[in-house]
């Protein structure tokens, strides 16, 4: 019986650690205005919270491209490495509680980050107050 118990505890933290790993890994960002893709984020975990940068940029309309519309330490640094998503947290099966910043225009978000059913597609949405922009991010293999 004891045995069964802690077999089960395993078997409990192992699936739970595997589903909240379910986010971390590469993204290809699709513009929901042109259905495009323009980018490769990475989600990674660091001190127990959810980040995420740009790894890769597809097709940039130039080289080495800058953040100039950005605000604050971000401001003029390369697009390219730029941590976009900070600080959210796991509350039930959305990530949430931090921000993502949209390079193009230098303006911050809160940010909500959730798998969607086919575990392939991540639903970002950005938001200040109630109004919001949603875009779904395709996992890259």
């Amino acid at each position: 019986m004891k045995n069964n118990l802690l077999t089960l505890i395993l078997i409990t933290l192992v699936f739970n650690h595997l589903y909240s790993q379910d986010i971390l890994g590469k993204w290809k960002t699709i513009d929901d205005e042109t259905g495009k893709a323009k980018s490769v984020v990475e989600i990674y975990e660091k001190d127990g919270k959810i980040y995420g940068k740009i790894i890769e940029l597809l097709n940039p309309s130039e080289d080495n491209p800058i953040c100039s519309k950005c605000d604050g330490e971000k401001k003029g640094q390369p697009i390219l490495n730029m941590v976009i998503i900070e600080g959210l947290e796991k509350e039930d099966n959305v990530y949430e509680g931090g921000t993502i910043i949209n390079p193009e225009n230098g303006k911050e978000y809160k940010c909500q980050l959730k798998i969607e059913d086919d575990k392939d597609t991540l639903r970002v949405r950005g938001y200040v107050a109630f109004f919001y922009k949603t875009q779904y991010w395709k996992r890259v293999e």
